[in-house]
């Protein structure tokens, strides 16, 4: 495995750590590690930059959700400072997974997320 491989797994990982954190400081600790500063997040319901705005959307999405985790489907993909993902929601009561998609993120050179642009598979209706 290469670094560069190594690099968008780790990235990915934290990606997710910042997703399925629930407490506000250990969140807010999460999307600092995962993002740089001036990073961003764009999806089709979410267009933030900066970590408190980040973070904000991540603790919208378990107000949404409650009781579900962002889970990897499949391998991370990457190169130079591009990685893709795919992940669903899953509820951890029945292993539902009622939300899907995949994200292309864009690293720092430190390995940091500098813009996430996510894609959304599968919505239930009327969220």
């Amino acid at each position: 495995m290469s670094s560069n491989t190594d690099r968008h797994q780790t990235a990915a990982a934290r990606y997710f750590e910042a997703w399925n954190a629930t407490e506000p400081e250990a969140l807010a600790k999460a999307v600092a590690e995962a993002w740089a500063p001036e990073g961003s997040y764009t999806d089709p319901l979410a267009d933030v930059t900066g970590h408190a705005q980040i973070t904000a959307v991540i603790a919208a999405a378990h107000e949404q959700f409650p009781g579900f985790v962002f889970r990897p489907l499949g391998a991370v993909d990457g190169h130079h400072d591009t990685a893709r993902f795919g992940w669903e929601l899953v509820n951890e009561a029945d292993g539902s997974a009622p939300v899907a998609g995949f994200d292309v993120v864009t690293l720092s050179e430190g390995g940091r997320i500098l813009r996430v642009l996510g894609f959304l598979d599968r919505v239930p209706a009327g969220a």
